[in-house]
């Protein structure tokens, strides 16, 4: 398939520049994809669409606070610098801004959220063929431990900021509400909308819960630049999937009860395990690099819950396939459900509101 069959026109008013007031009460696209038809609803509604039975499967990974600032220390030119990868105590990869003055051998003197300079460095050690630069940190034992004081929300590119109050929100509303284990630089947004007591009223229900940890990378938002899928060279996340949950998805699976996966990081981690073990899922951990497109054989996952998702991207690429399993059709389908989210005025991206598929 053709990268431009994935393209749609979205009205820069349905970019969500803000979570709903409260998580639930964001809208929920329904597509029943045999039909091809869907059902408008809100988010606490999901209820109705689960059965005793069931399982589901939600990534807990934690975004960091890996946006950092800081000065040039000969120059005093600003830098930005975005965490992507820890590689050992005080050594990340990173993404810099601007990036052509980060060279080999550049000093940078770190400031907090306020501007006032702190004493913590950061010194570019090497540059990779992407472009992202290796730092190493001087000052603290640990920048982790840092990043709290010193770090921001890493807000993609389209979310806009102007005030305290707002960076404040985002503390606590870029984070799932069952976040625990360190590592994203970007939320797992179709985890946003559940608060606490709807993921009790879901086991009232007779549904198991389960997680797996996936840690999101910068990758996740990039369009694909490449002519036609097959070029396109995917990018890597580092997985946990734990024995408890591996046991669950396969007894769940092997007694013909459905699998339903919160974002395309948890269907990732399914399928990509499930496709190295023969149709069932082994306790695992490493990086995936799986890339998901149509026409692509789903084994594990029965069902999803997603956010509606950037043109060219490889999740809507992964939400077409899932819609048309081994079949190619499912682009027509989820770009038809994206027309009429359009036409009903939903709300885009990582704030904005989801869709479920059965």
């Amino acid at each position: 398939m053709r990268t431009a069959d994935f393209d749609f026109n979205l009205p820069p008013a349905l970019i969500a520049q803000h979570p709903a007031p409260r998580r639930d009460e964001s809208r929920l696209l329904v597509l029943h994809r045999k039909e091809g038809r869907v059902e408008h609803r809100r988010f606490r509604e999901i209820l109705q669409f689960f059965r005793t039975g069931d399982l589901l499967v939600l990534n807990n990974s934690r975004v960091i606070p890996a946006r950092l600032r800081g000065r040039n220390a000969r120059s005093a030119g600003r830098f930005e610098i975005l965490l992507l990868e820890q590689t050992a105590c005080n050594n990340w990869w990173a993404m810099l801004r601007p990036a052509k003055r980060a060279r080999v051998g550049t000093e940078i003197i770190l400031h907090d959220p306020a501007g006032r300079t702190v004493n913590l460095r950061a010194v570019v050690r090497e540059q990779n063929e992407e472009g992202h630069r290796r730092l190493e940190f001087y000052g603290t034992p640990d920048v982790v431990r840092e990043l709290d004081r010193l770090g921001e929300v890493p807000l993609p590119p389209y979310i806009r900021r102007t005030n305290a109050n707002e960076v404040r929100e985002d503390r606590e509303r870029y984070q799932t509400v069952f976040a625990k284990t360190d590592g994203s630089i970007a939320a797992p947004t179709a985890g946003l909308h559940f608060t606490p007591e709807l993921l009790q009223q879901i086991r009232d229900r007779g549904v198991s819960v389960y997680f797996i940890t996936l840690h999101v990378g910068a990758g996740t938002f990039l369009p694909v630049t490449a002519e036609v899928l097959a070029a396109h060279r995917m990018h890597e996340e580092r997985f946990e999937l734990g024995k408890e949950t591996v046991e669950a998805v396969n007894v769940a699976k092997a007694a013909g009860q459905r699998v339903i996966a919160v974002g395309t990081t948890t269907v990732r981690v399914l399928e990509s395990v499930a496709a190295r073990n023969g149709g069932k899922l082994a306790k695992t951990s490493e990086k995936t690099g799986i890339f998901i497109h149509p026409p692509f054989p789903f084994q594990m996952v029965d069902g999803m819950l997603t956010n509606f998702h950037l043109p060219r991207s490889t999740l809507l690429m992964l939400v077409s396939a899932f819609a048309a399993p081994g079949q190619t059709q499912g682009c027509q389908m989820i770009l038809a459900a994206y027309a009429e989210a359009i036409r009903e005025r939903y709300r885009f991206y990582s704030y904005g509101d989801a869709m479920l598929m059965l």
